[in-house]
């Protein structure tokens, strides 16, 4: 199985990454793949006219209002799902030498191909917009955190999981509200179908960073401070969507200490 999922990472046609994470799932699903041994890239193949920039020096997305804004928008968030795919099938290949029981798999198997198809959902809204992916730059802040974290499965658990699709679990359903207002209930019902799966990944992502810290005899709230200090840059944003992060199953006892000055009230 970790060839297939190298070989997905080293797919540069967007497209043909998804529908290779949905047959690549599917075959896994029948049960008699073995899981195998082979090492991922440093990093995954991206479509030759896809401008990467780092993160500071991408545009704020504020005017939701426009066809422009929303085509903006859209583009976005089909470049964090493709990042999303990769992340997925990344932690399944790079990971495969530790010895994880098969379940580890049979769980990060399955979020790759939900990614595929929200990746898959964006990019066909994006093309009602009369655009595709690759024709705005992106950035490059998610894989920057998959190269930080190659190293350590706690921390990859810690910051890809447990905070950044946790931050996404916050800011979701404000941008399907300005959706709507905007007069797009379309796009803002596949952000809801994306945020209603995604509370899914970010408890996996808690179930697993806390049995493996019991399996090392750890404690799981001191090991997430430490990797996330270490490994994540800066204070985590607020406000936090506490329901749909209770919901996860991530406390607040987590997440809480690390954020910024603020409130921290319920998003």
């Amino acid at each position: 199985m970790t060839a297939g999922a190298v070989a997905i990472l080293g797919a540069s046609d967007p497209a043909a990454k998804a529908k290779a994470s949905a047959a690549l799932a599917a075959a896994w699903a029948e049960g008699s793949m073995p899981i195998g041994a082979v090492e991922p890239p440093a990093r995954p193949a991206r479509p030759d006219q896809l401008e990467l920039r780092p993160p500071r020096d991408m545009p704020k997305r504020r005017n939701f209002g426009s066809h422009a804004g929303r085509s903006a928008l859209l583009h976005a968030l089909t470049h964090i799902e493709l990042n999303a795919i990769d992340l997925a099938w990344d932690i399944v290949a790079r990971f495969a030498g530790m010895g994880l029981p098969r379940e580890f798999f049979d769980d990060w198997v399955g979020v790759a191909a939900e990614e595929a198809g929200h990746f898959l959902l964006l990019s066909a809204r994006l093309a009602e917009f009369g655009m595709r992916y690759g024709d705005l730059p992106a950035h490059d802040g998610l894989w920057e955190a998959a190269a930080a974290t190659a190293g350590d499965l706690l921390a990859r658990l810690a910051v890809v999981p447990l905070v950044l699709e946790a931050r996404g679990l916050d800011v979701t359903p404000e941008m399907g509200a300005r959706l709507e207002r905007a007069g797009d209930p379309r796009s803002a019902a596949i952000l809801r179908h994306i945020y209603e799966q995604e509370i899914g990944h970010v408890a996996i992502g808690r179930r697993w960073f806390d049995r493996l810290c019991r399996d090392y005899a750890l404690s799981p709230e001191e090991v997430f401070h430490d990797r996330v200090r270490r490994f994540f840059k800066g204070e985590l944003k607020t406000p936090f969507n506490h329901a749909a992060r209770a919901a996860a199953g991530l406390p607040a006892h987590y997440y809480e200490p690390l954020a910024e000055p603020g409130d921290g009230g319920a998003a």
